[in-house]
């Protein structure tokens, strides 16, 4: 479900009509997220890290406003939850677009996942079986630590879902972590809410 924001009462209105005029309207940071604590916990508990990680992300980004903000026919929206579409990589080193939606159960989303795992796994199509504005487009590159990434985009395709990938963990002094890449739409999302999302983030890959 979204609902339609009223543009005259939005505090963004001037935000949001400059920053939609752009050609490039997105802007991007890369991060560094300590994967410590959220690394054993996987472990622990028997869990692939990649999806322990994408689900507090994910988290973090339902939790704040901003992330859930999309343009749709040239007008703002906001989407009372969001979903994830990954990168899921096939044994033979190509990978398919992914849609797994979000769930408050950790468990069901893991659910989730499997079943989309499953069904990128059973045919070699590159888009997923559905997609749509309420994403935001995720990746992992495990083999770079990168300190910054670009994206692939058409320009006359109209997207305002942010871009999150996930760099390789490196371990230092006994402390893990990650690079994480945040692109977003600057009509939608400012550098604070960046700042928000990833202060959440961090919080929930602390959580013991």
């Amino acid at each position: 479900m979204k609902q339609l924001i009223n543009l005259e009462e939005w505090d963004r209105k001037e935000h949001y009509l400059f920053f939609s005029k752009f050609e490039e309207p997105f802007y991007g940071v890369t991060v560094k997220i300590d994967c410590t604590i959220a690394y054993q916990k996987a472990k622990e508990n028997g869990k692939s890290f990649f999806w322990y990680y994408l689900y507090r992300s994910l988290k973090a980004a339902n939790e704040i406003e901003n992330f859930r903000y999309r343009i749709i026919d040239h007008n703002p929206y906001c989407f009372d939850a969001i979903n994830a579409s990954p990168t899921i990589s096939r044994p033979n080193g190509t990978f398919g677009f992914g849609h797994v939606y979000y769930d408050e159960s950790e468990e069901q989303f893991y659910q989730n996942a499997k079943n989309e795992i499953d069904r990128v796994h059973s045919n070699t199509g590159l888009m997923p079986a559905v997609s749509g504005e309420s994403l935001i487009h995720y990746s992992a590159i495990p083999w770079l630590d990168f300190t910054s990434i670009s994206h692939a985009r058409c320009f006359s395709f109209p997207d305002s879902c942010p871009k999150i990938s996930f760099g390789k963990m490196i371990e230092t002094n006994g402390q893990k972590s990650m690079s994480v890449s945040i692109h977003v739409h600057h009509a939608l999302v400012d550098g604070y809410h960046v700042g928000l999302y990833v202060d959440r983030f961090q919080a929930l890959m602390n959580e013991f």
